[in-house]
């Protein structure tokens, strides 16, 4: 179970919250792309990156010159995930809306000093956007990992909040003669694009064909 704090206990719309930690897992699970929240010089900062998760820690890296990453380093951030599973169209355009899967972290970060905690932690950002790629191409080497910052962010203080369904509508506006129901967004990968530089006769490996 998720552990309410200030932060995280839902002032509007609480019965689309969740305290259950798989429902956590699972949107960030199903997310490639998060948003760090940090202030850095006294002005906050949102920066879109990769993640990935081990257990009850969320990873996430950078260059080690990325004033955000800086910042971050023992300080308090907030990271967000949010999935858009489609546009909720009413009879009125108040009660227009969105079905979303979406979760808030807070927690101050700490940078990965510890050489197998860093190669772990790019494992999981790695396996996070191309499950299978770790294992298929060359790993990152010295120089790599010394220009590689890697942030971990405990799950410890965390909220869910989902939205399903159709329109809420006012009584007397569903005898209005308009269409009302739910656009879902769906998205799919595409055919891979080989890089004008790859020599003929090398395919796409079947983890990359295959991908979900």
């Amino acid at each position: 179970m998720l552990s309410a704090t200030p932060r995280t206990t839902l002032g509007r719309s609480k019965e689309r919250g969740s305290t259950d930690r798989a429902d956590l897992y699972d949107v960030l699970d199903s997310g490639l792309i998060c948003h760090l929240g940090v202030v850095v010089d006294g002005c906050p900062m949102v920066v879109p990156t990769g993640y990935g998760r081990l257990g009850d820690t969320l990873y996430l890296h950078g260059s080690t010159g990325a004033r955000s990453l800086r910042a971050a380093d023992g300080g308090e951030v907030c990271v967000t995930v949010t999935h858009l599973d489609g546009v909720v169209l009413a009879r009125s355009i108040f009660h227009h809306s969105v079905n979303y899967r979406s979760a808030i972290v807070y927690g101050r970060a700490r940078l990965v000093t510890d050489p197998d905690e860093q190669m772990a932690g790019l494992r999981a950002l790695s396996e996070r956007l191309a499950p299978g790629q770790w294992d298929y191409v060359r790993r990152p080497n010295r120089k790599e990992l010394a220009a590689t910052a890697v942030l971990a962010l405990s799950l410890e203080e965390a909220s869910v909040k989902t939205r399903r369904g159709g329109p809420s509508e006012e009584e007397e506006d569903y005898a209005l003669p308009v269409w009302a129901g739910v656009l879902p967004l769906v998205t799919a990968w595409g055919a891979p694009e080989p890089d004008p530089m790859l020599p003929e006769g090398i395919d796409p490996p079947v983890h990359i064909l295959h991908r979900e």
